[in-house]
């Protein structure tokens, strides 16, 4: 007979269940993220080849390298999940791989937020000659994805009702 849990999310599932459930969560915000990060890269590839590049200044032409790189980085995290599940897919290790992936995903937000704003920063800076402007504006982008990515999902957390029948605030699914 199969072990059945009912979560704090008051789901009744075994442990296999929810790995099965989580990992298919996981593959759809993975979806999402991969889909953007190699569209901005594919565009960002393509800068190089066109005729206005070698007039740029040097900080701009380091500045596109390194937004290249870190969009690199970005695309090639976000698409590790898929690699992970290939790889141990029929071993037993869904809920290794669920921590994995997680902690994967993670870190290609990150790095998708700071490629879009690398992005924006040398694209104002190439469409304006306010250079201070361009600074602040892909701050504030930066720290709006801060707010968006990371301190709202905290603040909703924390203002969550418990869902567990000890009082005690139920713990996130990962």
């Amino acid at each position: 007979m199969t072990h059945r849990e009912t979560s704090g999310h008051g789901r009744d599932e075994t442990p296999e269940e929810r790995a099965d459930r989580l990992w298919s969560e996981m593959l759809q915000e993975v979806r999402v993220c991969q889909t953007g990060a190699q569209i901005l890269f594919g565009f960002l590839l393509s800068v190089v080849f066109t005729p206005r590049f070698p007039t740029l200044p040097e900080f701009d032409q380091r500045l596109y390298v390194a937004t290249v790189f870190l969009g690199a980085l970005a695309t090639g995290t976000l698409i590790a999940p898929v690699a992970f599940h290939r790889f141990l897919s029929g071993h037993g290790m869904k809920p290794e791989l669920i921590r994995v992936a997680g902690r994967l995903i993670s870190s290609g937000l990150v790095l998708l937020a700071l490629t879009i704003t690398a992005a924006l920063l040398l694209l104002l800076r190439t469409a304006t000659e306010l250079s201070a402007t361009a600074w602040v504006l892909a701050g504030a982008a930066l720290a709006w994805f801060c707010v968006c990515w990371l301190v709202l999902p905290q603040v909703v957390l924390r203002r969550a009702p418990s869902h567990r029948p000890d009082g005690r605030r139920a713990r996130p699914s990962r």
